[in-house]
This record gives structure tokens, sequence and C-alpha cells, in this order.
């Protein structure tokens, strides 16, 4: 089994809730980004490669899922509402690899390893058509305890990164899978991905 890690930063990435539980119970090792609306750049960019996963209820659509993971949305919500004045932290990443897709045929390949459907895939590709497609392989650790952080406006909209409260640095957390797990899963989208 892999060592525990440190947690010395407090950048988050945001992404929906059900992403990040599929991520922290190992189901995925992977997220697609294109840059939010709100992004200063007006696309996506790398802006730490070691982050807390952010878990976003806002945006988040069954139809966009698998339909074994349609469910996973309405399990979020009973975590989550509306004016709700924390929210809480469970996992940590790594970036393993950030690998830009520019095709869909190549996109597709991908299905297998990800909750999400083809359409939302293919229109994650397809906006912004000049820019490539993120795909970030992460290491997730799931953090020793969870950890409550107060929600701040900042944290809504379309916005991929965000700082978090200087209380998470430090924190530690275990792999959710053993390295061999990790090093398979990653083998196996590089080699649909080849």
């Amino acid at each position: 089994m892999a060592a525990g890690i440190i947690a010395e930063t407090t950048v988050g990435l945001k992404d929906w809730t059900v992403a990040v539980e599929a991520l922290g119970s190992g189901k995925q090792i992977l997220v697609m980004r294109k840059g939010g609306i709100a992004e200063e750049t007006r696309h996506f960019t790398v802006q730490s490669d070691r982050f807390y996963l952010f878990p976003a209820y806002e945006h988040q659509k069954e139809e966009l899922l698998k339909p074994q993971y349609q469910g996973g949305i309405a399990e979020t919500r009973k975590e989550w509402t509306d004016g709700q004045q924390m929210v809480t932290i469970k996992y940590f990443a790594v970036l393993h690899e950030d690998i830009e897709v520019r095709e869909e045929e190549v996109l597709l390949r991908l299905s297998p390893y990800h909750i999400w459907n083809d359409r939302f895939a293919t229109e994650r590709l397809k906006w912004k058509k000049k820019h490539p497609l993120h795909v970030l392989l992460l290491r997730v650790y799931k953090l020793e305890q969870p950890f409550a952080i107060p929600v701040r406006d900042a944290y809504f909209g379309c916005k991929s990164w965000h700082q978090l409260p200087e209380e998470l640095r430090g924190l530690k957390g275990v792999p959710v899978l053993s390295d061999e797990a990790f090093e398979s899963e990653v083998k196996v989208i590089k080699a649909a991905l080849a």
C-alpha cells in the first residue's frame, strides 16, 4: 500500500460532488476540464499539481451521467441544502498527468473509465473548440478526518480553482487505491488513448 500524504496546500479544484465521490471511492482516476465561464484566462490551466477536491452541488445533471451513476446525485443532495453555511472537504489529489485531447474518437475511448455519458464528454470537448480538453489523471487521497469549511460567495459560479482556508494546510490523507491498482488504471487509460 502506498504511503499517506500531507497536503501542503490550500488550493481546491471544484467538480461535481458525484464526480468527487467517484474519485474518492476509486471508481475513476480522471476528470475532464475545459475551463469555466468565470475563468480568468477563459480556458483551463493547471494552477497546482496538488489540490483538494472541492465538491460542487450546483450544475449536476443526472442526464449527463451513465445510468448506473445517476442515483449518485440524489445521494449527494442529502448532504446539501440551498443556503447551507458549510461544505465538507474529504479528498486531496496529486496530478499524475495532464493529457490534452482534441479528437472525439480519442475521447470516446475513455468512456469505460469515468461516470459521465458520451454526450457529456463530447459536449465538453466541443465547447471552446480552439482549446483542448484536459483529461487529468489524479492520484486521490482520502483525508484522515473530513474538514468542514465555511461556504463563501467566491466558491459559486463556473470557476475551476479556488483558494481554500489556511486551516486545510497540512492535513493527512491515505491513498484510495494501492500503488498497483493506480498504476494499472493509468496503463489501461494510456493504452486506450494510444
